[in-house]
Parts: structure tokens; sequence; C-alpha cells
């Protein structure tokens, strides 16, 4: 054997597993296409049909579930994944802990990208626009809805802050736990709330074959309304 055959040899439990080579991986897309035809009037509209399509296919984990990326007064970026709580006409709503690294930078920038990977359906939908802060009528309103641990744990967590330990998080909530039982109103904290992304434009992506995707986009005009257009892939 040689010292190359010996070093690849799988039954050498000393052998580290090769990495998987990145290049090497390759999905092909054979999903119908999307025309203009087929777009609704707005993106809500549209959003709402592929929405409804992610939802009903059990392939999708947590369809709600997006990458909002933000940026601070210098630019510099970041991103997280989080759950979309609502959506109409006015825009796309989450929550967040006002204090946590994308509301500081919200109020700094509110220019925000929202991305839904719907890899299962070969599909992305990617928003563009502008945050603005929820009234505290309707964060309130959606906090009653969350589950007793999550309304804690909004309280617990000071989003974002560097902790000595995962004890010191769970000691903090067994407090609230304690002070606030499950048959007890939580407060709603005065540092957490909502954010309505205003989209400007909304792009619609279906995977196509030979890396000839579909990318439509709405893009909004001035005096109210929507233009559409199509994007090289």
């Amino acid at each position: 054997m040689t010292d190359r055959e010996a070093a690849l040899d799988p039954s050498d439990d000393t052998v580290p597993a090769l990495v998987p080579d990145p290049a090497a991986i390759r999905r092909h897309y054979e999903a119908e296409g999307l025309g203009r035809s087929q777009l609704a009037g707005t993106p809500v509209e549209q959003f709402g049909r592929w929405f409804r399509e992610a939802t009903d296919n059990p392939a999708v984990f947590e369809p709600n579930a997006m990458v909002v990326s933000t940026a601070d007064a210098q630019g510099r970026p970041s991103a997280r994944t989080v759950l979309l709580k609502h959506y109409d006409e006015q825009g796309f709503v989450f929550y967040t802990n006002y204090g946590s690294r994308k509301g500081r930078e919200l109020t700094e920038n509110p220019h925000v990208s929202l991305l839904f990977p719907w890899y299962p359906l070969a599909r992305q939908v990617i928003v563009t626009g502008t945050a603005a802060r929820t009234g505290r009528d309707e964060t309130a309103a959606y906090f009653r809805t969350r589950p007793h641990g999550s309304q804690l744990g909004a309280w617990a967590s000071e989003q974002s802050t560097v902790i000595s330990s995962r004890e010191e998080l769970d000691r903090a909530f067994t407090e609230l736990d304690a002070r606030y039982p499950a048959d007890e109103q939580v407060p709603v904290p005065p540092h957490w709330g909502g954010f309505r992304v205003v989209p400007r434009s909304v792009e619609f992506w279906q995977g196509r074959s030979n890396r000839l995707h579909d990318r439509l986009r709405y893009v909004a005009l001035p005096g109210g309304g929507w233009r559409t257009e199509r994007l090289s892939p």
C-alpha cells in the first residue's frame, strides 16, 4: 500500500474523514418556470401564494423563517434568521429585543433585506425595504399570543449581550417563572417589540435547469403601485 493509499484507508480509525468538496456538490432544478403572466397584482398577494405552497409542503421546515440582513451606520453588515409573524400590504412584521444587534442597527440604519429560503421548492423570496417599529398596542396584542415560556424568555434574555454562562440565563428564567406563574399575566417588556419592513422591491426566484433561473421582481413606483421586471440569472 502506498503512502497515499494508507492516508485514505477508510478502515484506519486514526485517519480523519475527508471533508466534502463544496465545488463537487450539484443539485439540478427541474421545477416549472415562473412567467410574468403568472404573477399576482401585488408582491404581497404573490408572496401569499408561494407562502401557502411552502406551508403545505412538509419538507419545508419553518416556512416563516427568514434571514434578516441589516447594517450599522458605517455600513458593516450582519445577518440572522428570524420568524415572520405577520404580513399584509403594509409590510412584513417580526419581533425582537430592541437592544439586540439587529434592533440597534435598524435604529441607526432602517434599510433592511429579508430572504425566505424555501430550498425544497427551489425558491427564494428577497424583500428589500425600510423598517420601522410597530406601535405598542400591536406589540402587546402579539405578545399575548406567545407561549408563557416565550414571554418569560423575552425578559430573561438581554439579547446579543455577552453572558458568563448558560447557568446565568437559566437562573434568570427560573426567577421570572417564580415571579410570574403560568396563571398570571406577564407584562410586555418595554425593550421588546416589532419591526415592520415596508418593501421597496420583492424578488421571486425560481430555480431552473442549467442555472438559468427565473427571477421576477416587483419594484415600488413613486406614485403607488408596482412595476415588474425580469432579472438575468
